[in-house]
């Protein structure tokens, strides 16, 4: 089974500072799910995700393993502030840890002056229960669930406002 994902979003941002939203841990760890990410910016550097605090302690409650690395991959192109390839794998669900990697295109073109567009597109070949993840809850509410739409939606208002969607 064949699936690509495309998400776009504006944001009010310079390519620089959405580069290093995505790339740096001081700041993927501010938006979406929380979890700080890694990255070796160099063609097949590692990629990796830890569970937050939040997570480990979600889960402990739930009664459900978390494991040291929620999310994996290989840096496949890093082309700073404009272009990352990378693949990943989410690690935290055993269906999804079982499928195969997939690949996460990040895309960041100036659309006019102090705006840039940003793209995320995921090829999910081989990886429906990912997709299905990654796809998201259309009604999910601000707390997340809403996949990478979602993510995106909250790292664009982490930089445009500092602060992230659950924030009052």
């Amino acid at each position: 089974m064949s699936e690509t994902q495309v998400h776009r979003i504006w944001i009010k941002a310079t390519p620089e500072k959405i580069w290093d939203a995505i790339v740096d841990p001081e700041w993927n760890k501010k938006y979406g799910y929380a979890a700080p990410q890694f990255y070796e910016l160099r063609k097949g550097g590692r990629y990796h995700s830890v569970p937050s605090q939040e997570m480990k302690d979600y889960s402990a409650q739930q009664g459900w393993p978390l494991p040291d690395v929620i999310v994996d991959g290989e840096v496949l192109e890093a082309e700073p502030p404009r272009r990352l390839v990378q693949t990943w794998r989410m690690l935290m669900d055993p269906t999804c840890a079982a499928e195969p990697f997939t690949t996460l295109t990040y895309e960041i073109e100036d659309s006019s002056p102090g705006v840039c567009r940003v793209t995320i597109t995921h090829q999910l070949d081989g990886a429906p229960a990912t997709a299905n993840m990654t796809r998201g809850n259309p009604d999910a509410g601000a707390e997340g669930g809403g996949g990478w739409a979602w993510v995106l939606s909250d790292l664009k208002s982490l930089l445009e406002t500092g602060k992230v969607l659950t924030q009052a």
